[in-house]
């Protein structure tokens, strides 16, 4: 199919010999006149195929109407015809008169989902779908906006790294790894690639990026939360503090969502009725103290024993940013010791907060980032503060013995961004295929 042109490309094309192919989304089988509604990977365009009738008026049959009166929806056809541009065609104005209609691969006719199926049945049958603008849309969206950011972090100098997702030892949090059998002995899968990224400051990579697959066993079963998902990280060395990181994130998304909505914001306006708002620098900045005390006057109270912020606490905060500076964006700041990992940096002042930060799009957390601690002593007394034992780390505490810069750095899911951005209210709307505690398949 060499000559097979794309719907998006059928506009600036003459009239003429043309080849499309693609789903059948709809037929019309009329006495005098088929009408096929047919929908590629870039697009839909109208078929059309006049009936001949006899003196009584009774319609010729030919293998191309039979073809089209049998066809299912869903079905792959490859159709040959003369393109026609004509203002009064609906779709797109344009359409494409039959010439051959050749079924490549036929559906079976009753389909499994329908439009108003449940997420759950949806999932189930996720190629399906996925075959409409709408989903086709997502996934232009994430390619953009993922070359973005290379993009950026390329053009400031950023290394790409792949780090393993196959693990000797956490991470994170033990009681967040999946493990499984490893020849003679037991791995566990990557809920991070924090100690890598760590490991390339060591090396003297300076700034480096990965946005690659990380595993959380988290038995959750929130509209935001997920088993498998990619992560967006960063690191980067020689900074003076935590500000460093928002400052090169803020210019990160600002970029990415720039490009989005050059490359796709009408598009998404017409799907999804959302208008892409780039932000402007710097974001909002509030510590995660006094946040609470802004939420706490609104008439939520926080009720956690972390005394971290709660999700109705993060669109309260959201909310009274949106309504005081105009911004969907806000950075938590200045978060306890308490409820962060020890490798984050303390604030020199005082040792119970860290140098660190959640970022808060719209209401949802969709990073967490910090100075991290580079002077090894003071890491292994952090470390035994949360009851870890340096030795159960020894590679990790290795990379700190030989010399390593002031660093920090965030990590960012790719889906929350995603869903954020097209105003969608489930994690798994965004997903190519969605993990969670109950789904393993497709």
């Amino acid at each position: 199919m060499n000559d097979r042109v794309l719907v998006k490309d059928l506009a600036g094309r003459p009239d003429g010999p043309v080849v499309v192919s693609g789903w059948v989304d709809t037929v019309r089988d009329q006495k005098k006149v088929q009408f096929v509604v047919l929908r590629d990977e870039s697009g839909a365009v109208q078929l059309v195929n006049p009936r001949q009738v006899t003196e009584a008026g009774d319609p010729f049959t030919t293998p191309t109407t039979d073809a089209i009166s049998g066809v299912t929806q869903g079905s792959f056809v490859s159709v040959t015809g003369e393109l026609k541009h004509d203002e009064r065609v609906k779709l797109g104005g344009i359409e494409v008169k039959v010439a051959d209609f050749r079924v490549e691969s036929r559906s079976i006719a009753e389909a499994p989902i329908a439009a108003d199926s449940s997420i759950d049945k949806r999932m189930d049958w996720r190629f399906l779908d996925l075959r409409q603008p709408r989903s086709a849309l997502i996934f232009q969206v994430q390619t953009t906006l993922e070359h973005a950011w290379r993009s950026y972090w390329i053009n400031n100098g950023f290394l790409e790294i792949h780090s393993p997702k196959l693990m000797g030892s956490a991470s994170e949090s033990n009681a967040e790894l999946f493990s499984l059998d490893y020849f003679d002995t037991k791995a566990y899968l990557a809920q991070s690639p924090q100690f890598f990224k760590q490991m390339a400051q060591s090396a003297g990579f300076g700034k480096v990026f990965e946005i690659g697959p990380v595993f959380r066993a988290d038995p959750s079963f929130t509209s935001r939360h997920a088993t498998e998902f990619i992560s967006v990280d960063a690191e980067m060395s020689w900074i003076d503090s935590h500000e460093d990181i928002m400052r090169m994130q803020e210019e990160l998304l600002i970029a990415g969502l720039t490009a989005v909505k050059e490359k796709h914001g009408a598009e998404i306006a017409r799907l999804f009725d959302v208008d892409v708002i780039v932000p402007t620098a710097p974001f909002p900045r509030i510590p995660l103290l006094e946040a609470q005390r802004i939420v706490a006057e609104r008439g939520h109270t926080i009720d956690r024993d972390d005394a971290d912020m709660d999700p109705e606490g993060e669109r309260q905060i959201a909310a009274y940013i949106a309504e005081t500076h105009g911004h969907e964006f806000v950075f938590l700041t200045d978060y306890p010791a308490s409820i962060r990992p020890f490798y984050h940096m303390r604030m020199p002042d005082n040792s119970s907060l860290t140098r660190s930060y959640d970022l808060i799009w719209r209401g949802i957390e969709i990073t967490t980032g910090a100075q991290r601690e580079h002077r090894v002593d003071v890491l292994e007394a952090q470390a035994r503060e949360k009851g870890i034992e340096p030795k159960e780390l020894t590679s990790y505490f290795d990379f700190f013995r030989y010399g390593v810069p002031p660093h920090g750095g965030f990590g960012m899911g790719l889906g929350r961004v995603l869903m954020l951005l097209l105003h969608q209210n489930n994690l798994r709307e965004v997903s190519y295929l969605f993990r969670g505690p109950t789904r393993l398949t497709p």
